[in-house]
């Protein structure tokens, strides 16, 4: 009986968008949705050629239970960012686990920058979310994802509950990057030196699609010590590294700002933008209200 008020009392989110490219203008050409998920009306702050949507979630968060499930298909040649209105927000699970699972597909030479905005996973929660992206000859994908351990402004860690995380990149049969991450909430886990090490924020920013330079590595490296305070460098209060892959590279972060990860990630977006992407610099305007 639990269990069954549990269901229908459960959203089961769901959203598919297509993308197409007519006469070098980037279209949402299919747009199927089902509550909470919405994506507002694409915008082109760039031009035609890049559309840019907002996704957004419109409970205001996800509780035990909840299914999510994301659609995306990026058609030749189309190029689009797509962001989030907010702040995910994990709530302290019922004894049900909530789950959100994403489908990209990205056909040869289009271009998808998925940047959502960080997700906040309250003590308690118990979370999995999976990524697949499957690419084409010729596609790019960029994106990041930022996870907060716990409500740590109000002194709260994630120290009960459960987060698992599974993000599977793959070209023409071929896994370009799987990462699988599990993450139980407790003392021992939140303090440890191979899992959270204190740090309530961890993120991971990847770009697949071409191969790059020694110099851009370096750069990404770079970007981030540049940003740091002397006191954070010298207490070592943040940690972290960029990893080369064979078309891409990774970056990862531990540590204890929110901002200060969101700007790192902004400035090797950027930076990948005029060099690898020939654009120019262009954040979200939804980032700024």
């Amino acid at each position: 009986m639990t269990a069954n008020l549990n269901a229908e009392r459960s959203w089961h989110g769901k959203l598919n968008l297509v993308y197409t490219n007519r006469c070098g203008t980037t279209e949402l050409i299919y747009n199927h949705h089902q509550a909470p998920l919405k994506v507002q009306r694409p915008f082109y702050p760039e031009g035609e050629k890049v559309c840019h949507s907002v996704i957004l979630h419109t409970a205001g968060g996800v509780v035990g239970g909840d299914r999510l499930s994301t659609h995306i298909h990026l058609q030749p040649h189309t190029q689009a960012v797509i962001t989030t209105a907010a702040a995910g927000k994990i709530y302290r699970s019922n004894g049900f686990q909530a789950r959100q699972s994403i489908d990209i597909q990205i056909d040869a030479g289009a271009c998808l920058e998925w940047l959502p905005q960080e997700t906040i996973l309250f003590n308690g929660a118990m979370y999995r979310q999976d990524l697949r992206v499957e690419l084409a000859t010729g596609a790019n994908f960029l994106g990041w994802e930022i996870t907060r351990f716990g409500r740590s402004a109000r002194g709260e860690k994630f120290v009960q509950g459960e987060w698992r995380s599974h993000t599977e990149i793959w070209q023409n049969g071929i896994p370009l990057w799987i990462d699988r991450q599990c993450l139980p909430g407790s003392e021992e886990v939140f303090h440890s030196p191979h899992a959270l090490s204190g740090k309530p924020i961890a993120g991971n920013f990847i770009y697949l699609g071409s191969q790059v330079s020694k110099e851009t590595i370096e750069q990404a490296r770079s970007i981030f010590t540049a940003s740091l305070s002397p006191l954070t460098v010298n207490n070592q209060h943040s940690q972290a590294g960029v990893t080369r892959l064979e078309n891409g590279f990774l970056c990862r972060y531990r540590g204890a700002s929110t901002s200060e990860v969101r700007n790192w990630f902004t400035s090797v977006w950027q930076m990948l933008r005029v060099d690898i992407f020939s654009r120019s610099h262009c954040i979200p305007r939804v980032w700024q209200i």
